[in-house]
């Protein structure tokens, strides 16, 4: 245990942000990381409670969160990376952009003054760094046997990685020109500098994991040439199928799916070659802004047209404002029902609740309205049910509409369709024990859970690795004859 009274000593301290008005002027890192002796005061706080559901109940990867808080209090930095690298292949991720599941589910959130969990994780991942006690883990031994990652966002590379250190010969595929998948496409850098994925990348390619970005399986390889050339594939494709907007005039010039728009910014902060053509560029400058979802992916939209220098920014949620407390239905250790604000909606944006998307309309082919009333949610014997809210119509100036609603499952076309992979009722892929119905052929991640944490995919790509690794220990698809 850490200070056996520091939870009454000290209270908690939340992590500092650069101010507004420079952030929004660069694409840089919002956080700031808190002085040492100020995180070690708040590690201080953790009660090593007997039952700590922070690990046993708010985190997918179970970080033994207890002990790394008690060796940081203690100075003892270097058996605390350890410790966090021992279930997280990626701390320096997460420790910047998981929500922090484990803080609801501190012990001191009964109080609402949670461990600051998530940025002490933050700490020694960086700490680990600068001291360089990130080396790569290569095997006593290789098995021989070579197994195939398509997809490399962060289940992806945490089953690469995890087979390599197996001792398996392991190739990733990914069909963008770099690897990271939604970690360096979908996540803008004022959240997730990209240099911080490069050099766990670097670390990875020491240990033998080999990179194949800019090749589409289904598309420049077949499905069958990896079943052929491999003793295992592990899909890792996530749920890239968007939930789309069904309204009259969704198909104006100007309407963009979120991610095709946090994408290309993306890769214009990388000095990436954006398309030629003008009207496939997407831009908030100069433009009134309407992102539809409230979520995390909605909030980086905002986060990001603003720095485009967006004339107004207002993001609009179909379901009721959540609560400023945690609700009655998410009890604590749940994941807590209640309202959130993140440093991008600080940063300037109107927020609306209740609001369902009508039409959009437009001149000459471009959007320039969004049409929109507000609705109530009553509770029935069949469940939840809209209606709307007579005499509350409404229209937004919409220059640029967002489309943040989410992701409906896997990707169909393409490799599942071409292996004829079964599907679950939500039109994920249905595995056991991480393999799918096709023998040697694994999936783990959002392909196989729907859209997701971070958290839940590093855990469920560690977890496919080990089942591969077992399968072929006394397996392979040439031997089972499934080519």
């Amino acid at each position: 245990m850490a200070d056996p009274v520091g939870f009454v000593r000290y209270p908690r301290v939340e992590v500092p942000h650069r101010p507004v008005w420079e952030r929004i002027r660069d694409w840089q890192e919002v956080d700031l990381p808190l002085p040492l002796e100020e995180l070690r005061q708040q590690a201080a706080r953790c009660m090593d409670c007997g039952i700590p559901y922070c690990h046993a109940v708010g985190c997918p990867l179970q970080n033994r969160i207890p002990e790394f808080n008690d060796l940081v209090y203690q100075g003892r930095w270097k058996e605390a990376a350890e410790n966090l690298h021992s279930t997280n292949n990626f701390p320096e991720i997460t420790g910047r952009v998981c929500p922090a599941p484990c803080e609801a589910a501190c012990t001191l959130e009964l109080h609402c003054q949670p461990i600051n969990i998530k940025h002490i994780e933050y700490q020694i991942a960086e700490r680990a760094f600068a001291e360089g006690w990130v080396r790569p883990i290569r095997p006593r031994q290789r098995t021989g046997k070579r197994v195939a990652v398509v997809g490399s966002g962060p289940a992806g590379l945490a089953a690469a990685q995890q087979l390599a250190r197996f001792g398996h010969q392991v190739v990733l595929f990914e069909r963008e020109d770099r690897i990271g998948g939604l970690l360096r496409y979908g996540i803008p850098d004022f959240k997730l500098a990209k240099s911080v994925l490069d050099r766990r990348l670097e670390q990875m390619a020491a240990e033998g994991v080999r990179f194949e970005p800019g090749v589409h399986v289904g598309v420049d390889i077949s499905p069958s040439y990896l079943l052929k050339s491999f003793d295992a594939v592990c899909l890792c494709l996530g749920a890239r199928e968007p939930r789309r907007l069904q309204v009259p005039g969704a198909e104006l010039q100007g309407v963009h799916l979120a991610m095709d728009f946090l994408s290309q910014q993306n890769r214009r902060v990388a000095g990436d070659r954006l398309p030629e053509d003008p009207d496939q560029i997407i831009s908030a400058q100069g433009k009134h802004v309407v992102v539809i979802g409230g979520g995390d992916t909605g909030s980086d939209c905002v986060g990001t047209a603003i720095r485009q220098g967006a004339i107004s920014v207002t993001q609009i949620e179909i379901l009721p404002k959540p609560p400023e407390h945690r609700a009655p239905e998410t009890p604590w250790p749940l994941w807590p029902k209640m309202l959130r604000t993140s440093t991008s909606h600080e940063e300037g944006c109107q927020r609306l609740w209740s609001v369902l998307t009508k039409r959009l309309s437009g001149e000459g082919g471009r959007v320039r309205q969004l049409h929109a009333c507000l609705v109530d949610w009553v509770q029935t014997e069949g469940g939840w049910q809209m209606k709307e809210r007579p005499g509350t119509d409404f229209t937004l100036p919409a220059d640029l509409v967002l489309l943040a609603m989410g992701f409906t499952h896997v990707e169909h076309q393409g490799v599942v369709d071409a292996l004829g992979l079964e599907l679950d009722n939500r039109g994920n892929l249905r595995v056991q024990n991480w393999m799918t119905s096709l023998p040697g052929v694994f999936a783990a991640g959002d392909a196989v859970r729907g859209a997701s944490l971070v958290v839940h995919a590093i855990r469920e790509g560690r977890l496919a690795a080990q089942a591969i690794h077992q399968w072929l220990q006394s397996h392979s698809i040439c031997q089972r004859g499934c080519i």
